[in-house]
C-alpha cells in the first residue's frame, strides 16, 4: 500500500486532535510549546527556548527536549486514531546532538509504522539555521475499549 492509498484509508483519524478542536495539552501551554502543523504522518511544532528552560550549565535542559519530542511523537501518532482509541507510550529514547542555549527550535514528529497494537514514531529537533540538535524514537501502543477509556 502506497502513503496516499493511505492517507485516504485513513483521512478521519485524528479528527479529534485537529488543531482548535481541543485545548493544548497542559503541558505545551507550561512549557511554551505551538503546534505549527498536524496532518496524518506528520506533526511540527516549536519551542522558544529562553534562559527559563536551561540546566545548571546555562544549556537547554535535555528534559526540555525530550518533552518537545514527546509531545511532538505524540500529537503525530494520535493522528492514527480512530473513535474509541487512545494509546500510551510504552518506549522513548532520545539523543541530543549538539548544545543548545536559547533560541527557536523546530520539532518535526513522523510516523514510521503503525500496526494494530503497536507503532513507532520518529522525532528531529532543528535549531533556526536548520541544523539538527536531537533525535528521538517513540514505540506507542494502541489502546482499544475499556482500555482507552479515560486517555
Amino acid at each position: 500500500m502506497n502513503r496516499e492509498d493511505d492517507n485516504n484509508k485513513t483521512e478521519n483519524r485524528g479528527a479529534r486532535f485537529v488543531p482548535g478542536t481541543m485545548p493544548p495539552a497542559p503541558i505545551a501551554d507550561l512549557l511554551g510549546f505551538s503546534l505549527v502543523s498536524m496532518k496524518y504522518g506528520e506533526v511540527i511544532m516549536e519551542f522558544e527556548a529562553g534562559p527559563q528552560h536551561a540546566n545548571p550549565m546555562g544549556t537547554l535542559h535535555g528534559g526540555v527536549l525530550c518533552d518537545l519530542a514527546d509531545l511532538s511523537m505524540g500529537a503525530v501518532y494520535a493522528t492514527t486514531l480512530v473513535e474509541g482509541e487512545s494509546f500510551t507510550t510504552l518506549e522513548l529514547k532520545i539523543n541530543f546532538l549538539k548544545p543548545f542555549w536559547t533560541g527557536k527550535l523546530n520539532a518535526v514528529a513522523r510516523l514510521v509504522k503503525r500496526g494494530k497494537t503497536v507503532g513507532m514514531a520518529e522525532c528531529e529537533i532543528f535549531d533556526a539555521n536548520e541544523s539538527l540538535v536531537a533525535k528521538a524514537s517513540s514505540t506507542c501502543m494502541t489502546l482499544k475499549g475499556n482500555r482507552a477509556n479515560g486517555r
